[in-house]
């Protein structure tokens, strides 16, 4: 296609109807007393300009002011009503444009752009609608409290994508293709089996594809490294036609209070997005769009529907979970299709009181558990141990820990059967259809954008990572009774 200002065609859809819906503190409420003016008229390319226009006027006297560190109260007044401004006017211009923005950078949906391309492309084709390169490469320089928040305008441009059915639904099938790391690693893997990625690593042994994270000193947490290897790992596992169940474990750990024991997931590594470096895009989004998504839905089709089989590669999944899942570890188990649970071991989600939503668990918990469970987790941080009756709804199987290699074995034997593999893609069709999870993740775009530079959260994670804070709180490591010192402590 073209790069005309509008697709050939009806317009695509839009989804639902004009409902800035936006969180006071987002710079976005409806009340900013911004007129749609000359960004939300019909023409796309003199929108982009007047959009283009105006912010450049604002973010030029925000670039007079000193950084944010250094500024007086009335200076950061002054930088948050400028924030503000800019961001209504986003808004504004792709709540009116997004379906030919979209098409416009895809080449009406024949180009396969992932998140980062996505938001780069849109950076050069549409001036000021998102952060550039060389404005996020200055915003890794400070801590996360001394940041502009750019990473809020990207969420307000995916949100906009992700909730039109036709671009949103191909940004998501987009996000299922294997990365290119794994097609280069691919005939070394088939060839050996085994595949180590850094902080992961990943074996076939028999029908199972073993994927062992082991990022050992802080617990298993999350950082952008560990997700980027992850997705790798995974692709593997479903690319590789020797594996037909995948399994997902930690390793042992060096960390002195569990030198040796298998440890599944802390979360998100607290001192990682207190100094800035969990990715918005590369973490936040690519977790849950890339590889949980690839683990539930599978690898998609590129592009090419009319292959046969229509859908993508998939396969079960098995979960080993030892010590403890806390937060995006408990976000994974709800995609799982066994959870084998040693019985010492216990569950949390404690995002709500960090201060962040738990990715998609908010959007899958509840039909689990069902509702009061859910805000006992999400909202009331409960910590569920894997004897409790409640720990049943998440926990298929709880062994004993010296158990846990011949429950795995099991487990992959019993889901390597032949019809297991069409049942679930049946019963996802039932429990998640795709277009239910892209409107759940556009919404989750732009708040967990907000949430990264609530006031609550910067608190939270400086007094933390500078070993102020006594823990979560939550029953989390480094919360009461758990005995991990501070320097270990995580944000779930």
């Amino acid at each position: 296609m073209s790069t005309t200002d509008s697709p050939p065609g009806p317009a695509p859809d839009t989804g639902s109807a004009p409902d800035p819906s936006f969180a006071p503190d987002s710079g976005l409420a409806p009340d900013s007393g911004l007129a749609p003016g000359p960004v939300s008229d019909g023409d796309l390319t003199a929108s982009a300009a007047a959009l283009a226009t105006e912010i450049r006027t604002h973010e030029a006297v925000l670039s007079a002011l000193p950084p944010r560190a250094a500024r007086s109260e009335e200076q950061q007044r002054l930088a948050t009503e400028l924030h503000r401004t800019c961001r209504g006017l986003r808004a504004s211009f792709l709540r009116s444009h997004a379906a030919r923005v979209y098409d416009r950078l895809t080449e009406g949906r024949t180009r396969r752009l992932g998140l980062t391309a996505l938001a780069e492309a849109a950076a050069e084709a549409f001036p000021h609608l998102v952060p550039t390169r060389a404005q996020l490469d200055e915003e890794l320089r400070h801590a996360q409290a001394e940041k502009e928040g750019r990473e809020i305008d990207q969420g307000i441009f995916f949100r906009e994508i992700l909730r039109l059915p036709e671009a949103g639904g191909h940004l998501v099938d987009v996000l299922r293709d294997p990365t290119p790391e794994a097609r280069a690693l691919l005939p070394d893997f088939r060839a050996t089996g085994r595949a180590e990625l850094g902080k992961v690593t990943v074996e076939r042994r028999g029908d199972g594809g073993h994927v062992t994270f082991h990022n050992e000193s802080c617990l298993n947490a999350e950082d952008n490294e560990l997700i980027a290897q992850l997705e790798v790992a995974v692709d593997l596992v479903l690319l590789d036609d020797d594996i037909r169940v995948g399994v997902l474990r930690g390793g042992p750990m060096t960390h002195p209070r569990y030198q040796g024991r298998r440890v599944f997931s802390a979360g998100v590594n607290l001192a990682e997005l207190h100094h800035g470096r969990i990715s918005f895009t590369g973490f936040l989004l690519q977790r849950e769009l890339g590889y949980i998504s690839k683990m539930y839905r599978g690898l998609s089709t590129e592009g090419r529907p009319d292959t046969f089989p229509a859908h993508g590669t998939e396969k079960p999944w098995v979960a080993a979970v030892e010590t403890f899942a806390i937060g995006g570890g408990t976000q994974l188990l709800l995609v799982m299709d066994k959870v084998i649970a040693a019985a010492d071991s216990y569950l949390s989600l404690p995002a709500a009181q960090e201060g962040i939503v738990p990715g998609a668990a908010n959007f899958r918990l509840g039909r689990l558990t069902g509702d009061r469970v859910a805000r006992q987790l999400v909202l009331g941080g409960r910590k569920i141990w894997a004897g409790e009756q409640d720990a049943r709804l998440l926990i298929d199987e709880v062994v004993d820990p010296r158990t846990m290699d011949r429950a795995v074995d099991e487990a992959v034997a019993q889901l390597a059967a032949p019809a297991v593999v069409a049942n679930r893609r049946m019963l996802h069709l039932s429990e998640e259809p795709v277009d239910a999870f892209r409107s759940y993740m556009a919404e989750f775009s732009l708040a967990q954008a907000q949430r990264l530079y609530g006031e609550d959260v910067l608190d939270k994670v400086g007094r933390f990572a500078t070993g102020s804070g006594t823990g979560a709180g939550t029953g989390g490591p480094g919360g009461p009774g758990t005995g991990v010192p501070a320097g270990a402590e995580t944000v779930r």
